[in-house]
């Protein structure tokens, strides 16, 4: 009866770490999310309805801790653990032509956090010299259990390589290529309709994608904002493939913006 048509998504992250010693660091992060979806409804053979719903709120907050294995010669490699406090709503409900002016849950993709207790795991490896620098990081998220609504999100599974070259001593350009691998939704929420909406169906989720994303960072070398780091990175998929009927991922803008202390 109904199926999305676009799905545009932004995420807020706000995060701090601190080294106490110089091989740990120890991670805080939360995001704030908004979802936004247009849908199409069929109401007769000849007639289309179209709506849209919306989410948002906190996210997720996810606490970590970063070990250096090795730093020496201009490379490094470290391993990084985290743990995701499901702090963000599965529950979000939002009208719909369906409800008659009632709020009714909203599907999967449209919900705020996880709902289960997740762990991310990740190795990097990081190598420099005077004017370049390059990279690659394996990482997974792997669920626990299922949430109160009997479902947890698929694990994940993926490699993420970059290249960067310095210009000057205040800005470099990057590339980047990411490989990502995301499993099928286990189990089911008894409260969604897999006939009414594509999105409520778990055999349409899961899919494999290959990003590549270029970009430049600017660094404040000294004066009253030294250690201040602006980045940009433009993405896109060069690859993807999804189980069942979803919308496939377009184009992706990240901003960020770290201060060193």
């Amino acid at each position: 009866m109904v199926t999305p048509l676009k799905m545009p998504m932004q995420m807020h992250m706000f995060g701090v770490m601190f080294a106490p010693t110089t091989s740990i660091t120890l991670s805080a992060m939360i995001n704030v999310i908004k979802n936004d979806m247009d849908l199409q409804m069929k109401m007769t053979s000849r007639m289309l309805n179209y709506f849209s719903t919306s989410s948002s709120g906190f996210g997720d907050l996810k606490l970590g801790m970063i070990y250096k294995f090795i730093n020496k010669n201009k490379q490094s490699l470290h391993g990084n653990i985290s743990l995701s406090l499901p702090t963000g709503s599965i529950s979000e409900k939002d009208e719909t032509p369906m409800s008659s002016q009632d709020e009714i849950q909203l599907p999967y993709p449209m919900q705020i956090g996880s709902g289960t207790f997740d762990t991310n795991l990740g190795i990097t490896y990081l190598g420099q010299k005077e004017s370049i620098s390059w990279g690659s990081q394996l990482q997974t998220t792997i669920r626990f259990g299922k949430n109160s609504d009997q479902y947890s999100m698929g694990n994940s599974y993926g490699i993420n390589n970059w290249f960067a070259v310095k210009v000057t001593n205040w800005i470099s350009l990057s590339s980047r290529l990411q490989g990502v691998i995301v499993d099928k939704i286990d189990g089911k929420n008894p409260n969604l309709n897999p006939m009414m909406v594509t999105t409520a169906n778990t055999q349409n989720s899961g899919r494999t994608y290959i990003n590549a994303g270029i970009g430049f960072n600017l660094y404040v070398p000294n004066g009253q904002y030294k250690n201040l780091r602006l980045g940009f990175e433009f993405a896109m998929p060069l690859y993807q493939k999804v189980h069942g009927i979803q919308l496939q991922l377009r184009e992706q803008i990240i901003v960020g913006l770290q201060y060193a202390l």
